[in-house]
């Protein structure tokens, strides 16, 4: 669960993968209890709307990890993504994202290529990256907060993650990368 570039998996022992991985929570979940992280796991009925989640686990929506894949063009024949990690209840700065990774275009990636970077569908992504062509990219203020939440590559599961075991474990770039407006 690296946010380098190079697919770096930082000790965890993990193999990155280009395809959709179905056991993608049985993979998280056995990677989290290797690393002694601090998590609670909490049954809620199926829902990937951040706001709508957060009412459902009880918590407030700042809390919760949102998470958005981006395709940043740098030049007119290198494309990189990323996987950025925001508050939930802030708004993703493409701009700010482009200016981070220097790069000439941003957009928000497509459905399917987000889906097959993620190896989960739209709703659940998860806030670490297991594919080695995804970088992630988390903004300061989640690192405000004691635990992050997020859906658990599933819909009707989520994460209550210590936000200290979240940054040792997904190494994201930390870069302010919300916009207030």
């Amino acid at each position: 669960m690296s946010g380098e570039l190079q697919g770096d998996t930082a000790g965890l022992g993990l193999e990155a993968t280009d395809a959709f991985d179905t056991g993608l929570y049985a993979r998280l979940i056995t990677d989290l209890d290797a690393a002694g992280a601090r998590y609670r796991l909490i049954d809620h009925p199926p829902e990937g709307r951040t706001e709508v989640v957060s009412a459902l686990r009880g918590h407030d929506v700042a809390h919760a990890a949102k998470c958005l894949i981006v395709m940043v063009k740098l030049g007119k024949k290198r494309t990189r993504y990323v996987l950025a990690v925001v508050p939930g209840d802030a708004r993703l700065d493409l701009q700010a994202v482009k200016e981070s990774l220097k790069g000439t275009y941003v957009a928000f990636a497509g459905r399917d290529k987000a889906e097959e970077l993620a190896g989960s569908v739209s709703g659940t992504v998860l806030p670490f990256s297991y594919h080695p062509g995804l970088e992630v990219i988390a903004d300061p203020a989640l690192m405000r907060v004691p635990e992050l939440f997020f859906n658990a590559a599933r819909l009707d599961r989520s994460i209550a993650l210590a936000t200290h075991d979240y940054v040792r474990l997904a190494s994201p770039r930390i870069a302010p990368i919300t916009t207030t407006s």
